[in-house]
């Protein structure tokens, strides 16, 4: 929509190669750090991964930070968000336009390296190692586009791989997960060196303000907003698609050149995002500005119209349980709060719950969390509460709205996580309860303190782990179990389907289930 900038020959080329977007874009030429501060300061440039911070106090603050040593340049392609493709799309057909805009910044800070971190697509991953190999086959044969060494990392795509300090954790080896203590990249980031970090759009972004020069760059978007965005639009419309748009465009101009269907609502900002009502929609404004005047934030850039055919409290819920998975588990709001969450949604679902018990659940994790994700889901689940309290209605009245969860919302397509279930030797078991207590979230006790265990996803495999170490009877163990959840032959212990507990290839006696009191085993007789 308007003019193509980022996507600039896009309409007749699948992939820019160097030849083709150099015939576009040129040669960019080596700038000092203080002009290119200030052309990111003349057209207050931000960050497209969501945060929206000032690049310009990004550069300063690295340059600061290295004083007149190293420091990192590092590309945020690691798309967390399922319903994001903005930056594969970047990486995967226009990578050169990316790496002129990390180069440049690198060249300026006198950068080591720089970075390209990919997660979950080995279609971007491919093109821009390619792009880098280009690069460097032009070098040699006397061309000047590898001034800085390039380097591209794939990490394991995860909901929270973006967030600024667990992708650091992940390029220098380490697991990708937010710190428990925030730690500033443009003070000690990749190899603890000061590290530019910012999104894929963002470095192409610079590219073209640097090629075009502040009064060009800012012929289109809006006067306080130059320039275009990318905006990823997927769920309810017929003609899903990445669309480059000037800001200031109308959403309702996006949703209808994409066929969008909008039903209950769109989802802005994707799912740490807010809903908006079909009302809003119609006068709603693509902007940081414009956003915030209709009660969300644009992030980055995540169109989600919902549709009239599927259940909008049961996408809400599917929302509520992924981020729930995604969790790094490291705090308690995360690992037990999330949960809590997403069963209380599931609860209204079925027409059993209340909203005031998804609140309270939301309460017990909203600024408590080691990072963002539980703040970013309590935003989330609470939007959706207040845009969808007539459906709400319905399902707490008749126990549904009459329409199927179609799964409209993206997910990732990937193979699950490994589950795990805990079973207990009840000749053994003696009630303790402790179980229960390293476990809340996964162990219910009856009355008199035995416990009965959920599965166990692979995320918590390893505190369900310390919590059979821990039996102080032994009577715990942790099996893998198959597709259908049961637990495969071959495992230290399965549960047969009669109810009969076996030792994996040996013989046991029937064990029976019955009433018992505070020291009677559940195989009857005495415990211990």
């Amino acid at each position: 929509m308007g003019p193509a900038r980022l996507t600039a020959g896009l309409d007749h080329c699948r992939r820019l190669d160097l030849p083709a977007h150099r015939t576009l874009h040129g040669v960019v030429e080596p700038r000092e750090l203080a002009e290119l501060i200030s052309l990111a300061n003349d057209v207050d440039m931000r960050g497209r991964g969501g945060a929206a911070f000032p690049f310009a106090r990004k550069l300063r603050a690295v340059a600061d930070a290295a004083g007149t040593g190293e420091s990192v340049v590092l590309v945020n392609g690691a798309e967390g968000e399922p319903a994001s493709s903005k930056d594969a799309m970047l990486l995967t057909r226009n990578p050169h336009l990316v790496l002129d805009g990390a180069v440049l910044a690198a060249e300026a800070l006198g950068a080591r390296e720089v970075v390209v971190a990919t997660a979950g697509g080995e279609v971007a991953e491919a093109s821009v190692a390619a792009a880098v190999a280009e690069r460097r086959a032009s070098n040699v044969s006397g061309g000047a586009e590898s001034r800085v060494p390039i380097r591209v990392v794939g990490i394991k795509e995860r909901f929270i791989s973006g967030e600024g300090g667990a992708l650091v954790k992940a390029v220098n080896g380490e697991e990708g997960i937010p710190p428990g203590r925030k730690k500033r990249a443009a003070t000690s980031g990749v190899d603890g060196l000061p590290t530019l970090l910012s999104n894929t759009e963002t470095y192409a972004q610079f590219a073209l303000l640097a090629e075009y020069g502040p009064e060009k760059y800012a012929e289109v978007g809006t006067s306080k907003e130059p320039g275009t965005i990318l905006l990823t639009v997927s769920g309810g419309a017929a003609q899903g698609a990445v669309i480059e748009a000037p800001t200031g465009t109308y959403l309702a101009d996006v949703l209808a050149l994409t066929e969008s269907e909008i039903g209950d609502g769109v989802l802005i900002g994707g799912y740490h995002g807010a809903w908006l009502s079909a009302e809003v929609v119609q006068t709603a404004v693509l902007s940081r500005e414009g956003m915030k005047q209709a009660g969300a934030t644009l992030g980055a850039g995540i169109i989600v119209p919902l549709g009239e055919s599927t259940c909008a409290l049961g996408e809400a819920a599917r929302v509520s349980a992924y981020l729930a998975a995604e969790s790094a588990g490291q705090c308690g709001p995360c690992r037990l709060g999330l949960p809590d969450i997403a069963r209380a949604m599931y609860a209204l679902v079925e027409g059993t719950g209340s909203v005031d018990a998804v609140r309270r659940c939301v309460r017990g994790v909203e600024r408590r969390g080691a990072c963002f994700h539980p703040d970013g889901t309590a935003k989330f689940v609470l939007s959706a509460l207040d845009a969808f309290e007539t459906e709400i209605a319905q399902h707490l009245e008749h126990g549904s709205c009459g329409r199927p969860i179609r799964g409209v919302l993206p997910m990732p397509e990937r193979e699950a996580d490994p589950e795990y279930r805990l079973e207990v030797d009840w000749s053994r078991c003696q009630g303790h309860g402790l179980c229960a207590h390293l476990l809340p979230e996964l162990v219910d006790l009856d009355d008199y303190g035995f416990p009965s265990f959920r599965n166990v996803p692979g995320h918590l495999a390893k505190e369900a782990r310390r919590a059979v170490d821990m039996c102080p009877a032994l009577a715990l163990r942790l099996a893998r179990t198959t597709g259908d959840g049961s637990t495969p032959a071959g495992s230290p212990l399965r549960l047969v389907k009669d109810g009969v507990l076996r030792k994996a290839g040996a013989s046991m006696p029937r064990l029976t289930r019955v009433s018992t009191g505070p020291n009677v085993s559940r195989a009857g007789g005495t415990a211990g």
